[in-house]
């Protein structure tokens, strides 16, 4: 849950493993409620996410997607210090027709953004 001010739920942050072979590495996504979002909620829900998981967890890699139109939640994802790393092409089924992604990740050895959380 993302909580504010006095406890009060902004949104969620969800991630869940995923993997190639023998490394694996998480996604994790987010939902602001719309009254929250464009404060800067979000990068730092994310960041907070990515320091918590690295910081109990072995994970090398954390992963986000997003889709192109969403010009918001690419900025959020690279405050968070995400990197853009390029297009899934048809990988969703949406309103009719299938639509790319933007597929983004932060690495362990990447740094922490300024003002993020720590966890």
């Amino acid at each position: 849950m993302v909580a504010v001010d006095d406890d009060r739920a902004a949104g969620f942050v969800d991630w869940r493993s995923r993997g190639y072979d023998v490394s694996n590495f998480w996604e994790i996504g987010i939902a602001l409620l719309p009254d929250w979002r464009g404060r800067g909620i979000g990068w730092r829900a994310q960041a907070a996410l990515c320091n918590y998981l690295f910081a109990h967890t072995p994970a090398e890699r954390i992963e986000a997607r997003t889709h192109p139109d969403n010009i918001a939640e690419q900025r959020s994802l690279e405050k968070a210090g995400f990197q853009h790393e390029g297009k899934l092409r048809s990988i969703e089924f949406r309103e009719g027709q299938w639509c790319d992604a933007w597929v983004y990740s932060r690495l362990r050895k990447d740094p922490t953004p300024v003002r993020a959380p720590i966890a």
